[in-house]
C-alpha cells in the first residue's frame, strides 16, 4: 500500500539523522571510553587502559573509581556521550539494577567475569605472625546488635570494646577497623562471606536463618556504628595508607591491595587458611570472590576503541595466568572459563536476565 511504504521510508529517513546527530554528539563531547565502578577492578582496569591506550591509536580510557554500586548506578542511568560505557564490579550485577539500565534504555548489556579476588582483613606488618581468627569472631566484633543469651531471646547493641573480649587469643587492642562505605561491592562481599557466614555459627542465629531470613539479614548484615567500624570511602588506597600509620587497627580490602603492599601490610588467616593466590583460585581461603565489569553494547558504534579496549582486556597478555594483571593481584580463572569468556566477551553477548 502505497501510504506504509511512504510511511516506512519517513521512518528509515528519521532513523538515518538521528543517527547522524548522535554520532556528531558523540564527537563533540568525547573521544575516549569512560569507565566506572569497584575500587577492587580499578587497579586491572587502569592497567588494561593504560596498555590500551599505549599499544593502540586510542585515547586512554578514564576510569573512576567509584564503588560498584555507584558504577552501576550510573552505568544504568542511560545511553549516550553522557553516560559511562562500562562498569566494573566486584559482585554481580543485581536484578534490580538490570531492571534499572533496561527502564533507562540500556538494553544491551554483555557481562564479562573477569576472574577472582579475596577480601583480606590486614594489619600494618609488626614483624609477627598475623592473627588467626574466625568469621564467627568478626561478626561478634562488628556486628551493630549482638544476642543477648545463647537463645537470641532478645538483641542488644554491640557491648565489646576490645579484640581480647571475644577470645584472649586475639590482640588486646581496641576494636577500630577501616573498612569500604555501602555502595562498595567489597562491602557487599564481606557482609554476605564474612559476617552471615559468621553469624550462621551460633546455633540461635542459625535456628533465626531458618525461621526468619528477613530478620536474619537485617541483624547479621548490620554494620556497628559506634566508631569501632570507620567508612573509609573508596579508595583502598587509603585504607593502606591509615593501617601504616595506626599500627592496632585494622582493614577490610582486596588481595590485590595486599599483593602490591607486601612489604607493608599482613593479612588475617581466616577460618584456617591464609590470604594467598593459590587459595584463593581453589577456594581454600573463605572469602573470595568473583570480580566483573559490564559493557554497553549501544555504546559500541559511537565510542572509538570500546571493542578493541575488551579484546585487551580479555587477551592472554592481560588476563592470563601470566599476564600483567596477574602481576597486580588478579586471581585469573580456569583457562576453559578465561577462553570461553573471552569469546563471550569480544562477541558483545546481552544478558537477557541476571544469571543465577
Amino acid at each position: 500500500m502505497p501510504g506504509n511504504k511512504m510511511i516506512r521510508h519517513a521512518f528509515a529517513a528519521g532513523f538515518l539523522v538521528l543517527g547522524l546527530a548522535s554520532s556528531n554528539a558523540w564527537a563533540q563531547s568525547r573521544d575516549h571510553i569512560h569507565i566506572v565502578g569497584s575500587s577492587t577492578v580499578f587497579p586491572f582496569s587502569t592497567a588494561a587502559a593504560e596498555s590500551f591506550g599505549a599499544k593502540t591509536q586510542y585515547s586512554t580510557p578514564v576510569v573512576e573509581a567509584t564503588g560498584s554500586g555507584g558504577g552501576l548506578r550510573l552505568f544504568c542511568a542511560g545511553v549516550g556521550p553522557a553516560h559511562p560505557d562500562i562498569a566494573n564490579s566486584s559482585r554481580r550485577m543485581q536484578a534490580s539494577e538490570f531492571a534499572d539500565c533496561q527502564n533507562n534504555g540500556v538494553r544491551e548489556i554483555t557481562e564479562v567475569q573477569i576472574g577472582f579476588d579475596g577480601i583480606v582483613i590486614g594489619a600494618a606488618d609488626s614483624g609477627s605472625d598475623p592473627i588467626s581468627i574466625t568469621r564467627e569472631q568478626l561478626w561478634r566484633a562488628l556486628a551493630a546488635e549482638v544476642p543477648l543469651d545463647d537463645q537470641c531471646s532478645a538483641f542488644i547493641d554491640n557491648p565489646i570494646e576490645r579484640w581480647s573480649e571475644i577470645d584472649s587469643s586475639l590482640p588486646d587492642y581496641r576494636i577500630e577497623v577501616f573498612g569500604p562505605p555501602p555502595t562498595s561491592g567489597t562491602r557487599d562481599a564481606f557482609v554476605e562471606l564474612v559476617l552471615h557466614h559468621g553469624a550462621e555459627q551460633m546455633p540461635c542465629m542459625g535456628a533465626l536463618a531458618q525461621s526468619d531470613p528477613d530478620e536474619f539479614g537485617r541483624i547479621a548484615g548490620r554494620i556497628r556504628e559506634d566508631g569501632m567500624w570507620i567508612d573509609s570511602g573508596e579508595n583502598d588506597n587509603a585504607i593502606v595508607q591509615t593501617l601504616t600509620n595506626t599500627p592496632t587497627a585494622f582493614g577490610v580490602f582486596g588481595f590485590s591491595f595486599l599483593d602490591q603492599n607486601a612489604d607493608r601490610l599482613v593479612g588475617a588467616v581466616v577460618d584456617g587458611a591464609e590470604p594467598e593466590f593459590n587459595a584463593i583460585a581453589d577456594g581454600t581461603y573463605p572469602v573470595s570472590r568473583s570480580l566483573f565489569f559490564y559493557v554497553k553494547n549501544q555504546h559500541t558504534d559511537f565510542v572509538p576503541g570500546l571493542v578493541a579496549y575488551v579484546a585487551e582486556f580479555t587477551s592472554e597478555d592481560a588476563w592470563g595466568e601470566f599476564g600483567y594483571l596477574s602481576d597486580r593481584g588478579l586471581v585469573p580463572l580456569t583457562d576453559d572459563r578465561r577462553n570461553a569468556m573471552a569469546q563471550h566477551a569480544r562477541s558483545l553477548i546481552a544478558m537477557s536476565e541476571v544469571p543465577e
